[in-house]
């Protein structure tokens, strides 16, 4: 079993948002996305999908943009980004999905000898930017999600399976410093994390090993609409 992440589709199907206002790399991205995805995965690989699946504001309106994928090969694990706003209760997202669609909110699942646990996160405290009361109200809470999906991949850890970490929201500042967050993914033993957000007008490392860590940065504009295969 092979594992592979992508991140930050933005499919519209229903509701439409052309990306390629964004610029060239956003040109027929999604017929480029699954193009590779057809030509890398088999049915028993793994596909992580770290947050900003769909533009839909409701449950319902996203059932086209399911339909997209379904055909395609492997079993595909999604967290919610800060633009799925169609995602509301976990219950309902899990029922709404197709066969070979599994949702992650601040808990695990096993898949042979590798765990995914994963949570949206936030933006993180910096020095340069302070956060508000309310985004560091935000961010509290999400330590507390993410320590519960952590805890739930190590009850979940019976025979040395790795732990996959799957994040919406950079787990790091651009300056790429230790903090609560890269504290946490370390003291719980991740072996890689995954995550998005960020696009082609910023500026970090698209995989970095830190502290034991392989952190990969899979913005499917950054990382020139492939997935990308997590050793």
């Amino acid at each position: 079993m092979k594992i592979f992440a992508i991140s930050d589709l933005h499919l519209s199907v229903n509701n439409p948002k052309p990306m390629d206002i964004f610029g060239p790399t956003w040109e027929g991205y999604v017929d480029k996305i699954f193009a590779d995805w057809q030509e890398k995965v088999l049915d028993d690989d793994l596909v992580l999908m770290a947050g900003d699946f769909s533009w839909a504001m409701k449950l319902e309106e996203t059932a086209a943009d399911f339909e997209m994928l379904k055909a395609l090969p492997g079993k595909k694990v999604l967290i919610r980004g800060n633009h799925d706003f169609w995602w509301k209760s976990i219950s309902a997202v899990r029922e709404a999905l197709p066969a070979n669609f599994f949702a992650i909110q601040n808990d695990a699942m096993k898949f042979g000898d590798v765990i995914v646990c994963g949570t949206r996160l936030w933006n993180l405290p910096d020095a340069n930017k302070p956060l508000s009361s309310e985004s560091e109200k935000i961010y509290k809470r999400e330590l507390i999600r993410l320590e519960l999906t952590l805890s739930q991949a190590k009850a979940l850890q019976t025979n040395g399976e790795k732990v996959v970490c799957m994040l919406h929201y950079p787990p790091y500042t651009f300056k790429e410093e230790d903090n609560e967050v890269t504290q946490l993914l370390e003291s719980y033993g991740v072996s890689s994390v995954v995550y998005g957000h960020l696009h082609a007008y910023r500026k970090q490392s698209l995989v970095l090993n830190k502290n034991g860590i392989d952190y990969f940065l899979t913005s499917c504009d950054l990382v020139g609409n492939k997935l990308v295969e997590i050793k």
